[in-house]
């Protein structure tokens, strides 16, 4: 009778085909079912983050501006570049008004860049530009010296330096970095 109390005590222990009964119990169940949601967590963030990283390249043009920005000619150009010749000495004269104002002017002159033939003319004519700035400013009367005619006044000189003194080499532009109009 011990015998057959002992094999029925282990008969509820053994499963179907004879093998042991597994118990669901305890870490080792959780551990693969917890990695199994993370796995399928970490794979639906990356396909979400795919599917958005297309489409905001399809929407934006694979990277390309969406608005074309016009651009004119004024733009496209660029300015030339120029070496200056700045030792010309400071020019003072009066204007030709009734009352005479002092004019006090220093005048840079522009000439193309690495062009040798125009700084060697213009150091050669120095003193012939100096004069003729002193008798052109003193042809001036204050009206026309104003700041409105800056533009006009230098294009003025650069024409009569380029036709009246060089020969040789042309200037490109005259810019003022002083110029005082003093009222007496």
């Amino acid at each position: 009778m011990a015998d057959d109390n002992a094999d029925d005590l282990g008969a509820g222990d053994l499963g179907g085909d004879g093998a042991p009964a597994k118990k669901g119990g305890g870490l080792k169940g959780v551990f693969p079912a917890l990695l199994k949601w993370i796995l399928i967590g970490l794979a639906a963030v990356i396909f979400i983050i795919t599917v958005v990283f297309v489409a905001v390249k399809i929407m934006t043009g694979n990277g390309k501006q969406q608005t074309a920005i016009p651009i004119g000619e004024e733009y496209t150009q660029q300015r030339e570049d120029y070496d200056w010749y700045t030792s010309l000495d400071q020019v003072r004269t009066q204007t030709s008004d009734a009352i005479p104002a002092s004019v006090v002017v220093q005048v840079a002159l522009g000439y193309k860049k690495e062009d040798k033939a125009a700084a060697t003319e213009i150091t050669s004519r120095r003193i012939e530009i100096i004069d003729f700035l002193r008798r052109y400013f003193s042809t001036k009367t204050q009206e026309e010296l104003r700041p409105e005619n800056e533009e006009v006044l230098k294009q003025q000189i650069r024409d009569q330096i380029n036709d009246d003194i060089l020969s040789n080499s042309r200037i490109r532009a005259v810019m003022f970095t002083a110029k005082d109009v003093v009222s007496q």
